[in-house]
């Protein structure tokens, strides 16, 4: 009886979403407001998975834009806004956190969440009414559409391209230099001008570590 009662809620795009904020806002000249905290809650019986989508994912950092919710519990996701630029302000964006079951592909619900830049805490603008404001929203998002999670600039370290080929040839030639011998050994088949002084050979040593200590970086 209580997998009948169950089941209904979990029609496609029909299970309620609980996030909080409803709305984020971002202030230019504020520091501490570009990174904003979006919790999605769980507070049903069975594990839910998660998904963010946003209409203009190139102007938002995403921190996990996917992953899972345990029964009753909840989750944060961190978004940062990397373009404050002011061609920007009062622009209205929105953030779709869309979930479904573990064992699931289908969106069972979703919740919509509206962001936006402005220049100051200090200069709030107006309050417009209620219908001004929900038309403006709606005019803004007419023609567009939500990106999968992909799209987003998800905060993860770079992948590391590795040394160049430069500096794997320079590494080369000093390993060499330090292999020949040093200026004034008698017992050498190797020719005389091929002798390092010892100075060029710590030279040679000090620029090896160097090019070890960019190589272990990159």
């Amino acid at each position: 009886m209580q997998q009948q009662h169950r089941q209904p809620e979990l029609v496609e795009g029909n299970l309620p979403v609980f996030v909080f904020p409803t709305e984020l806002v971002f202030y230019a000249d504020d520091q501490t407001s570009h990174k904003q905290v979006l919790t999605l809650y769980n507070p049903y019986e069975f594990a839910l998975k998660f998904k963010v989508l946003c209409t203009a994912p190139n102007k938002y950092t995403v921190v996990d834009a996917t992953g899972a919710v345990k029964p009753q519990c909840c989750v944060d996701i961190v978004i940062r806004h990397r373009d404050l630029r002011p061609c920007h302000y009062g622009v209205y964006d929105k953030f779709r956190l869309q979930v479904s079951e573990q064992s699931q592909r289908k969106a069972l619900g979703r919740k919509e969440v509206t962001a936006t830049l402005r220049p100051s805490a200090s200069q709030e603008p107006p309050s417009p009414r209620p219908q001004d404001e929900e038309r403006r929203i709606k005019e803004q998002f007419a023609e567009r559409e939500f990106f999968e999670q992909t799209a987003f600039q998800t905060e993860s370290r770079p992948v590391a391209g590795g040394p160049s080929l430069l500096t794997v040839l320079l590494g080369l030639v000093c390993m060499a230099a330090l292999m020949l011998p040093t200026l004034g050994e008698q017992e050498s088949t190797v020719p005389v001008y091929l002798h390092l002084s010892v100075n060029k050979k710590l030279v040679a040593a000090y620029v090896l570590g160097l090019l070890t200590m960019v190589i272990l970086r990159t």
